[in-house]
């Protein structure tokens, strides 16, 4: 028998805004036969900070300590600013199929961003399998932009 590969290892992180939305994803990644490292919050807590757990998700992220991140707070915008400010995190709040798939084979996006207040559950998941079963293209024109980004990263 051959050993199996490991299992993409996946983070995910979420204030009380998306705290509910954070339990059902890890439910189902987890059945889906991901790792999942939790970033928290632990619990669900009116006064925490989604950048408390967002930017620990995303230094991973950047660190390669996880394949991808996934970040909620309760429009997901907030948690998309914290995750951008990380050097290496591509982060789009998703909404649709295309830009799932498309943030990613166009732009290697390697965190995806959700509100909890906005979408529920079931598309949530659609979204989230979307965006894992999609690779980066690879492409010339798509490399040259990703490094002239990069370039920013760099700036003090």
């Amino acid at each position: 028998m051959e050993p199996q590969p490991p299992s993409p290892s996946i983070g995910i992180a979420a204030d009380h805004g998306g705290f509910a939305l954070k339990q059902a994803l890890v439910v189902k990644l987890r059945t889906a036969g991901f790792t999942v490292t939790d970033y928290g919050d632990a619990q669900c807590l009116a006064g925490d900070d989604y950048p408390d757990f967002v930017i620990p998700l995303a230094r991973a992220v950047a660190a390669g300590e996880v394949v991808r991140g996934v970040a909620l707070c309760g429009s997901g915008v907030g948690a998309c600013v914290a995750a951008n400010k990380v050097p290496g995190v591509r982060a789009c709040l998703i909404h649709d199929h295309f830009s799932a798939h498309q943030g990613v084979e166009d732009d290697d996006l390697n965190v995806i961003t959700l509100g909890g207040l906005v979408v529920g559950p079931a598309l949530a998941w659609e979204l989230v399998q979307t965006f894992l079963a999609a690779r980066f293209s690879g492409a010339e024109r798509h490399r040259r932009r990703l490094e002239k980004i990069a370039g920013l990263e760099q700036l003090p």
